[in-house]
């Protein structure tokens, strides 16, 4: 009997699996493979955390800093986890596009979008930095607000023109059935920004993700890692050292 599978493809908890039998000695390889693989590899900068400033704006400007300087590739990228309306976990790798004064983490993407579906149902959110050559990650708790019209109007006019083109066109995250549709779309959003520089989707939206707790992870290849985290008070912030 094949596995019960709900729309979204996932096979039913509890009913058989749809994936292949694979060897025992195939997985015993595998999993021996995966265990002989290095990790935390980086070379970590100083990190002192007892001069940790007050606010974690300054400390995560600091690290980011550090990851740009490095050449760490995509510094600005990071996980954007968030919950859909059946409370299933869902992730993606965006850019952050600027840390406010705040010390709000702004996003973007179009309200059509998976993200943007979910972000508007449940503004729960977390982001996740992770800078692999410097061993350090950052892990953001908070709760996501919608910018203003103007805001998104501002960094939709920014963004590159390829990819003002496809938000322009729209269905992200749609199931695509032809190609030749989605090339006739983008040839028409592509000659309507060609006659209108100014053209904005009104789909698109700019988020800023206040965070509620900001953690500061620094591993170490001896697993004594450093962990330093932000909990967001009434005024200010509570820090506390945590328990690698």
């Amino acid at each position: 009997m094949s596995a019960a599978v709900p729309a979204e493809g996932f096979p039913i908890p509890g009913t058989a699996s749809p994936v292949p039998s694979v060897e025992h000695g195939d997985r015993q390889a595998l999993r021996d493979e995966l265990r002989s693989l290095p990790s935390i590899v980086g070379r970590a900068p100083d990190f002192d955390v007892q001069s940790a400033p007050a606010n974690p704006r300054g400390l995560f400007l600091d690290w980011l800093r550090h990851a740009i300087d490095a050449q760490v590739p995509e510094p600005h990228a990071a996980t954007l986890s968030t919950v859909d309306a059946g409370g299933m976990p869902d992730a993606r790798v965006l850019i952050v596009k600027d840390v406010t004064a705040e010390c709000g983490f702004r996003i973007a993407t179009g309200d059509e979008s998976a993200k943007g579906i979910q972000l508007r149902s449940n503004p729960q959110c977390a982001l996740t930095f992770y800078w692999g050559p410097l061993a350090r990650a950052v892990r953001i708790r908070g709760i996501a607000q919608r910018g203003s019209a103007a805001e998104s109007a501002a960094d939709f006019r920014g963004r590159h023109p390829a990819a003002r083109t496809i938000a322009l066109a729209g269905r992200q995250s749609s199931v695509m059935a032809n190609e030749a549709v989605r090339a006739e779309l983008l040839a028409e959003a592509a000659a309507a920004l060609e006659a209108d520089s100014s053209l904005v989707s009104p789909h698109w939206t700019v988020w800023t993700v206040m965070p509620v707790s900001i953690e500061f992870w620094q591993g170490d290849a001896g697993r004594n890692h450093q962990r330093l985290r932000y909990l967001r008070q009434e005024n200010d912030w509570r820090i506390d050292s945590l328990w690698s």
